[in-house]
């Protein structure tokens, strides 16, 4: 397994509709085996395939709590085939924009539907943290950033932040 650089807002590649993947094979597995290594060395919860520079419809998430075993989950061209009408408003953080928190409202409840890491048809209902972690990855799937949901205001202020700290480290 390896470590894998993750991208930082504003690398234009976060802005960019991944595409499906086409083969479940070893490839794919070991993207996945990295990709959980690196969410886990960030530390994140949450980690889409193209924070990592990959576009590629993957996701890989942990949502167990601090005292609980791992329970490390891979998502291959997942899609919400629906989301409840109750909204849940949780605070959001994403690898791809360190130390920036904001709250954001998402469907308190969704049903996915994807292929697990032996490439077999799933579908899960979720809830809670779980339904707002899946949102939020998808998204990113997507090109959308959860910095999107917020207002302009805040989202510039956020993105020139970062784009200062970048500077500053290269």
């Amino acid at each position: 397994m390896a470590l894998l650089p993750i991208l930082v807002a504003p690398d234009p590649r976060l802005k960019t509709k991944a595409k499906p993947v086409e083969a479940v094979d070893d490839d794919l597995r070991k993207l996945i085996d990295d990709m959980l290594e690196t969410m886990y060395e960030a530390p994140g919860i949450g980690l889409a395939a193209p924070q990592v520079g990959v576009l590629k419809r993957l996701l890989v998430l942990d949502v167990a709590g601090k005292d609980d075993p791992p329970a490390p989950m891979a998502f291959i061209n997942p899609e919400i085939v629906w989301e409840s009408d109750d909204l849940n408003v949780y605070e959001e953080g994403c690898l791809s924009i360190p130390a920036h928190y904001a709250e954001v409202e998402r469907p308190a409840a969704v049903r996915v539907r994807y292929l697990d890491r032996d490439g077999k048809r799933q579908e899960i209902e979720a809830d809670g943290l779980l339904a707002t972690c899946l949102q939020h990855e998808i998204d990113h799937l997507d090109g959308k950033l959860f910095i999107d949901y917020l207002s302009s205001l805040k989202r510039n202020m956020i993105l020139r932040k970062l784009k200062k700290e970048t500077q500053k480290s290269a």
